[in-house]
């Protein structure tokens, strides 16, 4: 299977610009770039989804540039609703040292800033230079520009797919890129850089664009209730990684293993089969969960999130260390309590239990457990003896409800 087809059977591929690009991604060596702009310090899974397509090419012999906007994320690409709120210059500088080093690690490519270009074209430049070949009637045919004109748009933000396109000018003439690829909502902005190429410097440019991995209704993967799942360990544990991939539907479970992984088609047939006999075992869930969290973190860090999940799920909370703990239990309602504390009191000290009935009531019905053990004696001393590293305490009220005491 070739490149392109292998990219198409994956779903990979929305739009190409020319027919041309598919001879020249399986017989020729392309140097191509994908980008981001540094709204946050960290890349969330979205951006892994995206930004996989770099390693995939350069498996290939395809020379990957990862672009940080630095200048572009001064400006904002525009929101198809309404206008995007501007960040500081601080802000912006710091998320790109952090996702300059971050892409560096995860993906090990070259990573340019194209704020070291953008600084240095004054305006006259610009409007000469860039601004003369786009016609205005071009860039309102654009689907993001003309679906903000009824709302309004400003200058800033029309602008914008120029100056994203003078990117692709400039990285061809200084680097040698002849291919921009991206998710399917920058296709305007790939082909305004193809137009702006052809028009000034006489070159032809090429784009291709992947469709938005997104759940069965649409919603962009990675996107829980509008919280990212970072690809900093320390923002989102391999753990939480690990939750988010192992309950993800059924029904789209394969299209992830095909867009998220480099399984063969061999294999993820394989899988595939397995999974609709046995969809219970969640095969599949687990067979994309360590494909991604060890291609982002290691071996090691899989082994714990599978280490933590075995553990909390067969009641066996005891054999996991303190900071795993408090990994699994990140979300989970936390106090302090000191050492010698009657065990009712400290239940309703802290909204455990409402009332001293109530608590003896769940007492009773040994639905109380501190560290995975039922305890019914509500005059127990809470101290060292009975606490995960002489300090830590697990307890649950019933199946659902979970606390986390720290001992003083």
């Amino acid at each position: 299977m070739t490149l392109f087809e292998d990219l198409k059977w994956r779903g990979l591929i929305k739009d190409i610009s020319s027919l041309e690009l598919e001879n020249k991604l399986n017989n020729e060596k392309l140097t191509f770039y994908i980008g981001t702009d540094p709204t946050a310090d960290s890349m969330h899974i979205g951006h892994y989804s995206s930004f996989l397509i770099a390693k995939r090419l350069a498996k290939y012999g395809h020379k990957p540039i990862l672009l940080i906007g630095g200048g572009t994320g001064l400006i904002g690409d525009p929101k198809p609703s309404k206008e995007r709120q501007m960040i500081t210059r601080e802000e912006v500088n710091k998320n790109v040292e952090g996702l300059t080093k971050q892409a560096k690690e995860i993906f090990g490519f070259e990573v340019v800033n194209n704020y070291d270009w953008i600084k240095d074209i004054d305006t006259i430049s610009f409007l000469r230079d860039f601004g003369k070949y786009i016609n205005v009637n071009y860039m309102l045919s654009k689907d993001i520009i003309n679906r903000r004109l009824e709302t309004g748009i400003t200058f800033c933000e029309f602008a914008y797919t120029i100056i994203q396109g003078l990117d692709f000018v400039h990285l061809n003439e200084e680097k040698g890129v002849t291919l921009q690829v991206a998710g399917s909502d920058q296709w305007g902005n790939i082909t305004t850089g193809i137009e702006l190429a052809r028009k000034r410097n006489n070159v032809e440019l090429y784009g291709m664009t992947m469709p938005l991995v997104t759940d069965s209704n649409g919603v962009k993967f990675g996107k829980t209730e509008g919280n990212a799942l970072w690809l900093d360990k320390n923002k989102t544990s391999s753990y939480e990684l690990y939750q988010y991939l192992i309950n993800l539907e059924d029904s789209m479970i394969i299209d992830y293993l095909k867009k998220l992984t480099f399984l063969s088609k061999e294999k993820i047939e394989e899988i595939e089969k397995r999974h609709l006999e046995n969809p219970h075992l969640r095969e599949a869930h687990k067979a994309l969960a360590k494909e991604v969290i060890t291609d982002l973190h290691g071996k090691e860090e899989f082994e714990k999130a599978v280490k933590i999940s075995e553990a909390l799920f067969s009641g066996n909370v005891k054999s996991l260390s303190k900071e795993e703990i408090l990994m699994g239990f990140k979300d989970v309602p936390s106090f302090d309590v000191k050492s010698g504390t009657k065990l009712i009191d400290m239940l309703i000290d802290n909204n455990i239990c409402q009332s001293k009935r109530e608590a003896r009531e769940f007492l009773n019905a040994g639905s109380i457990s501190i560290n995975d053990e039922k305890v019914k004696d509500e005059n127990l001393e809470i101290n060292s003896d009975i606490a995960i590293d002489n300090e830590l305490l697990v307890i649950k009220r019933g199946k659902k409800k979970n606390f986390i005491g720290i001992l003083k």
